[in-house]
């Protein structure tokens, strides 16, 4: 299940520093979306309309996936992932956690990387989304992430995967165009999707996805 995601102006000055579970607890007061890096809060700029509308398309996309093939759960943020190998808290747009780490959630956030991370990005993280964040989630074993920019000069998918080494890899898409889960098995999509005004109908995706392609 996906939810739409209002988001206030702070209603305080950010504090220099603080602890992770500090930090959660101010957030959650606060009702605005930030992130936990090196004991800093980072406040996280107000999503667009585009940006909004791509993660719940695509999150309604995965979920529905999983209705038929339950391998796991889909969330939208804010749900905070906390990653020990920089120290950070993360806020990915979109992730994907598989049943048999579900138990990585802790007290409402997921301690440890989730299994597949989903960024749009937007004019004012362009650096976060694209370099500092492949970086931490490569680190801490983030198997699967994809980085979705959609604006209007730029129009790119992204999709890497880490490989024995734990690099990540850019991953080509098929002779078909099509891009390949290898976390969510049988998943697949077709990139082009994305910039599509209106953008596809969610049913006949689903129907086309479960048929395999």
């Amino acid at each position: 299940m996906t939810r739409e995601v209002v988001h206030r102006p702070l209603q305080s000055e950010v504090p220099p520093r603080m602890s992770y579970d500090a930090w959660l607890a101010w957030s959650e007061r606060e009702g605005s979306l930030t992130e936990w890096v090196d004991g800093e809060a980072i406040v996280v700029e107000m999503p667009s309309e585009l940006h909004q509308t791509l993660v719940l398309f695509l999150a309604r996309l995965v979920a529905d996936f999983l209705d038929l093939h339950p391998t796991g759960r889909v969330f939208i943020a804010p749900m905070p992932m906390r990653l020990p190998s920089r120290p950070s808290g993360r806020e990915p747009d979109i992730l994907f956690v598989r049943a048999d780490h579900l138990d990585r959630f802790v007290d409402g956030y997921l301690d440890g990387p989730a299994d597949l991370v989903v960024e749009i990005v937007s004019d004012g993280c362009i650096g976060r989304d694209t370099r500092d964040k492949r970086v931490e989630y490569a680190t801490a074993v983030v198997p699967e992430s994809w980085i979705i920019d959609p604006r209007p000069h730029r129009r790119r998918a992204t999709f890497l995967q880490l490989d024995a080494d734990g690099v990540y890899q850019e991953v080509a898409c098929g002779a078909d165009g099509r891009f390949r889960s290898t976390v969510v098995p049988s998943f697949w999509l077709d990139p082009t999707w994305f910039w599509q005004e209106p953008l596809p109908n969610l049913v006949d995706l689903r129907a086309a996805i479960a048929a395999g392609g």
